[in-house]
């Protein structure tokens, strides 16, 4: 049998079209424009309404997704939701995402890895095209995150925004796809991105609801200190798994969480910011929804070409990190 590689022959993005901007949280938050962009590179992020689900957003990507690659949702094989919001804790939104699309009995799982999520589900559809066992994929990236922070909180609530990206990976015999990756964690770090209470370890109860600790709390010394840390082994380890140097990438797709951590990286690789695709300012923070939200965006727009190479670079909760060189499509 010829060997199989996951081409990307669809993909799509949602944002949801209310918008709140550093202005707007002026009003709210002992903060200012400047103070936000000074220090995040951001602008604006994009806000969920009241009828907007997790599990909605990432449909309304999955069908951009679907109808770019021609592809029928009942000729799915696997689907794959990459998010750390969903709409319940069980049943997996995955399986919600699968009926609405009306993928009738098609297997969906979700996974849970932070803002590393999405090339985790990535390089996880690739593997499965690789042995053969399925040929069409869905590879969906999705948060809804302002709903758990607290908005009175300017060292979290000004970060994140809500937006989904999707991905069609099909089997084709002609080398493309992912060439090579790398997955890390370091869970002795775990505590540095966690939503301390809700979980099993403390359910939720009146004493949570009066101190806040169901929401989001973050370390940001210690979080960019971790991402500029492991941006540039974990994109040589990748780029020497696919057999390449930076030199031979197009494009740099990093998971948006501070334009600080990406300029850091840009010095530290010696590569110009103008080979980043950036988004940071009009979107936030959208954790597993980042890199595929750049991606969809950028070849929508013609900037990404079908032929390109990008180096996708993503780092995150747990403490986890990815890293995965993919080619677009085929080259002649």
């Amino acid at each position: 049998m010829a060997e199989l590689y996951g081409a990307i022959t669809g993909w799509g993005a949602y944002a949801p079209p209310h918008v709140v901007t550093n202005h707007d949280l002026e009003a709210t938050l002992d903060t200012s424009d400047e103070w936000i962009v000074q220090r995040t590179g951001i602008r604006q992020r994009h806000i969920a309404g009241a009828d907007e689900t997790t599990s909605t957003m990432a449909v309304k990507a999955s069908i951009s997704a679907l109808a770019k690659a021609n592809l029928p949702s009942g000729e799915l094989d696997l689907i794959l939701i990459a998010t750390s919001s969903p709409d319940y804790f069980t049943p997996p939104v995955s399986s919600l995402v699968q009926a609405a699309l009306n993928a009738h009995n098609t297997p969906a799982m979700t996974i849970v890895t932070g803002c590393t999520g999405f090339v985790y589900a990535l390089v996880t559809a690739d593997q499965f095209i690789r042995t053969g066992a399925y040929r069409n994929i869905l590879v969906v990236g999705v948060e809804l995150l302002s709903r758990f922070v607290n908005w009175q909180d300017r060292a979290t609530s000004v970060l994140f925004g809500d937006a989904a990206g999707a991905v069609i990976v099909q089997a084709t015999d002609r080398p493309c796809g992912v060439q090579g990756f790398v997955l890390g964690s370091d869970g002795s770090n775990y505590q540095h991105i966690i939503m301390p209470s809700g979980g099993s370890a403390r359910p939720f109860g009146a004493d949570v609801l009066a101190e806040g600790s169901h929401y989001l709390l973050m370390n940001g010394r210690e979080v960019f200190k971790f991402a500029t840390r492991i941006f540039g082994s974990a994109s040589n380890q990748a780029l020497s798994k696919a057999g390449m140097t930076i030199a031979d990438v197009d494009w740099i797709i990093p998971h948006q969480a501070n334009l600080r951590i990406i300029q850091a990286a840009s010095k530290d690789m010696g590569v110009p910011m103008e080979r980043f695709i950036i988004n940071i300012d009009r979107y936030a923070n959208t954790s597993a929804a980042s890199i595929p939200l750049a991606l969809a965006e950028n070849i929508d727009c013609g900037r990404i070409k079908p032929t390109d190479t990008l180096l996708l670079v993503s780092f995150g909760a747990g403490m986890t990190w990815s890293a995965a060189v993919v080619q677009m499509q085929p080259i002649a």
